[in-house]
């Protein structure tokens, strides 16, 4: 059955291979334009993103037909690539093997991109361990990670 309506937003965040702090200052935005191409080559809409020097987030819309774990694959693949032909890493680039994929209400949409968007600032508050353990504990219910 075709699917004409859909809100399938999905809060993804990748780390870098034993958490290495390696995505420079001066190649984020470089890294995210191409991240950003990723996602609408695969008919999906991308929110916000932010390249942190050792894990990235990023907010979507899926298109019905992509599943998160196609999106992340495809994503984290080109980008290692991506990365490493262009020598945007002084050593060879790699994603850990496994990734975080939230689901996110339409009405936190708002939310979680500026969430996204202010990392600099939240990362110099809270370490990501930290907030890797505040994802899960609220994604258990029992935490909220989004300032209201």
């Amino acid at each position: 059955m075709k699917i004409e309506y859909n809100n399938l937003y999905t809060h993804f965040i990748f780390t870098t291979l034993h958490r290495q702090p390696i995505i420079s200052e001066q190649n984020r935005a470089r890294i995210e334009k191409y991240i950003t191409g990723i996602v609408a080559n695969l008919g999906c809409k991308l929110y916000a993103i932010y390249a942190n020097p050792e894990h990235i987030h990023f907010l979507v819309s899926r298109s019905p037909w992509v599943p998160e774990e196609g999106l992340a694959t495809k994503v984290a693949d080109s980008s290692e690539k991506f990365i490493n032909e262009n020598g945007l890493c002084a050593v060879t680039f790699k994603w850990q093997d496994s990734a975080a994929a939230f689901s996110v209400s339409k009405g936190d949409v708002d939310r979680v991109c500026k969430y996204i968007m202010a990392q600099p600032d939240h990362h110099r508050k809270v370490t990501y361990a930290e907030e890797y353990e505040v994802f899960q504990k609220f994604y258990q219910g029992t935490l909220h990670p989004f300032p209201r």
